[in-house]
């Protein structure tokens, strides 16, 4: 054992000294002290979209979208109000037919949902690609995660959803907080809703570039607030809900009460109404709010069934408990000890009722038929009286001793 020791302590004092020489002889330089720290850069963008797929072969180098004017030059400032933050285009040729893919990557779910709503028109029919997709003849629009992809085809077969389907699962996987998409989309009655007419906004360029019904100066994208639009098909007629969400109840109910104004001033209010607010019928016009969402309903339904869907429309509040501290392992091992001591304790309390009350109720038991409480006497004691029946033994033998 003494051995052993000795040879583990030499081999410790030769590798410190192996090290303290190598130390010596190359110390760090700067670069190498500069290399500790860590940067993180975007994810590649050539992992959006493969070289080929299905019979599909890259004719060309992709072209890296760097920034949102080089992936929508015309739709720039409503991609950056999204978080965009990288994309790739892509031309495919197959037999003679052509295919051009562009993958637009945002900062989350929420940033690649709302651009996907605002490259979709109304009326777009829906496919089964991605999260969600919508197709407009030979032109399909699908987002999976983060990522939007735009695909146009020279001529769409069978197989076109298919392909799709394809490239969405070799895209990558957004997880937590990345991955969850506008709370504000829990707010929309479902009844009567069109899906594909949704659209998204969390600025004045994306929210009048789908087609917004309030002047975006209006809405107050800087107060923070996002916006959700959505078409109803209502029994007397088409209606429009729109919802704001602003980071405070006071703040929705200050701007009510500004949208509510600029509704009474009718043909005099500045900025002049939108077209979807002059076709909208006058008296179904409405707008109300609840908790910090405001709700506005237009379109040409009849008051009663617009009114019936603003109602439709309730902020429930979401409480989340505090977290409290974590327990340091020294509190652990305390709480731990004091648990195996209390145990312990107990069972010797146990232990002594126990013993007090078997005891004592076999002592009372003997004492009951006469006998001593214990059990530590001769005569409780089995023996065998082996001398004298050995004395007996001899004077049988011998015959009885003489007197004197």
């Amino acid at each position: 054992m003494t051995r052993c020791i000795a040879l583990l302590a030499s081999s410790a004092a030769i590798f410190c000294g192996a090290v303290h020489v190598s130390s010596q002889a190359a110390p760090p330089t700067p670069a190498e002290k500069q290399s500790a720290t860590t940067i993180t850069l975007p994810p590649s963008p050539k992992a959006l979209l493969p070289d080929e797929f299905d019979g599909w072969v890259a004719s060309a180098p992709s072209r890296v979208l760097a920034d949102a004017s080089q992936a929508d030059s015309g739709n720039a400032a409503a991609l950056k109000e999204y978080g965009y933050v990288t994309g790739l285009e892509t031309g495919y040729t197959r037999e003679g037919d052509t295919l051009t893919l562009r993958a637009l990557r945002f900062n989350d779910a929420s940033g690649a949902y709302g651009a996907y709503t605002f490259y979709r028109q109304n009326g777009w029919p829906k496919e089964a690609i991605g999260t969600g997709a919508a197709s407009n003849h030979n032109r399909v629009l699908f987002w999976q995660g983060a990522i939007v992809v735009d695909a146009t085809f020279s001529r769409v077969g069978p197989m076109s959803a298919g392909e799709m389907r394809e490239i969405a699962r070799q895209l990558p996987v957004a997880r937590g907080s990345i991955a969850m998409v506008p709370p504000i989309l829990a707010s929309l009655p479902q009844r009567s809703l069109d899906p594909q007419s949704t659209h998204y906004a969390v600025g004045p360029a994306g929210y009048s570039g789908a087609g917004g019904v309030l002047p975006p100066a209006l809405v107050g994208f800087d107060k923070g607030a996002e916006t959700i639009t959505a078409n109803y098909s209502l029994l007397s007629g088409p209606a429009t809900l729109t919802i704001v969400d602003y980071p405070t109840p006071q703040m929705a109910q200050a701007q009510e009460n500004a949208i509510r104004a600029y509704l009474k001033a009718g043909s005099q209010a500045q900025p002049p109404w939108s077209k979807p607010l002059v076709d909208s019928d006058q008296a179904s016009l409405e707008v109300r709010h609840s908790g910090p969402l405001v709700v506005l309903v237009s379109g040409d339904a009849i008051p009663d069934e617009s009114h019936r869907l603003i109602e439709s429309v309730h902020y429930e509040a979401d409480f989340t408990a505090i977290p409290q501290p974590v327990e340091s392992e020294v509190e652990k091992t305390g709480k731990l000890l004091a648990g195996i001591a209390a145990l312990c304790l107990i069972g010797a309390g146990a232990a002594v009722v126990l013993g007090g009350f078997f005891g004592g109720g076999r002592a009372l038991y003997r004492i009951a038929r006469g006998k001593p409480a214990s059990s530590v006497f001769d005569e409780e004691f089995i023996h065998l009286d082996l001398r004298e029946d050995w004395v007996k033994t001899n004077q049988a033998i011998e015959g009885p001793h003489p007197k004197g």
